[in-house]
């Protein structure tokens, strides 16, 4: 599964186990492009890393003008 987000969407990541809320973070840098993408995502805890994005993830593109 293939997600596409730009700098400034926010990042979730379903948890595994029924009951736990979804990891969240915002996109700070996108790396790769056309369909190999990953991310410098700034999780809601603080910790930044690089993303490589799962079936689990997706993205929620904030502040779209459509």
């Amino acid at each position: 599964m293939n997600i596409h987000a730009k700098v400034g969407d926010e990042i979730l990541v379903d948890h595994m186990e029924v009951g736990h809320p979804p990891r969240k973070g915002e996109v700070l840098e996108v790396i790769g492009d056309g369909d190999v993408q990953h991310y410098r995502v700034r999780w809601d805890d603080g910790h930044e890393s690089v993303f490589f994005p799962a079936s689990t993830a997706h993205a929620v593109h904030l502040g779209s003008d459509t």
